[in-house]
């Protein structure tokens, strides 16, 4: 299974570095990654294979929620079901 992270806020120095450390943490592999500047927000959104993941989710989830608040930026996991669900009619 995957899932998306989707990282937001001012640009500032160090924020991949901190996303991908944490993916490291977890064992989350990186399947596609892009990161852009829009208008002095940093913005990425990285698709990641939760195969080999070594704790739960729900701790992904909120170990991505702290480090958002610790580096005032708005980051969300969400997993790939809630895609495949939002697209079937």
């Amino acid at each position: 299974m995957k899932a998306v992270i989707t990282v937001i806020g001012s640009d500032k120095i160090g924020i991949v570095y901190e996303v991908v450390r944490k993916m490291v943490e977890f064992d989350l592999n990186i399947v596609d990654i892009t990161q852009t500047i829009l208008d002095g927000y940093f913005t990425m959104i990285v698709i990641v294979d939760l195969t080999k993941m070594n704790v739960e989710f729900q701790e992904v989830v909120d170990a991505y929620e702290k480090l958002g608040e610790e580096l005032n930026l708005s980051i969300r996991v969400q997993h790939q079901g809630i895609f495949d669900k939002m697209h079937q009619i």
